[in-house]
């Protein structure tokens, strides 16, 4: 699965490290710039609830047979 993080969205909230410090990676004043990325089959679930919980809706899922719930 492809993930996008709109760097100029993200406001530094960290809910996406903080469900998914594995994946989401922050820069040294809290922000994600991760850019475009290919995240694991088996962390499909964290990352979907990543995009549904991000306040600024700063995360996308970029396969569009994918769908963001809230597990």
């Amino acid at each position: 699965m492809k993930v996008t993080v709109d760097s100029a969205r993200c406001q530094g909230h960290a809910v996406c490290a903080r469900l998914a410090p594995q994946i989401f990676v922050l820069d040294s004043d809290g922000y994600n710039r991760m850019g475009s990325f290919t995240v694991d089959p088996s962390h499909v679930d964290v990352v979907r609830r990543a995009v549904a919980l991000c306040p600024e809706r700063a995360i996308r899922i970029d396969d569009p047979n994918s769908s963001p719930k809230v597990v």
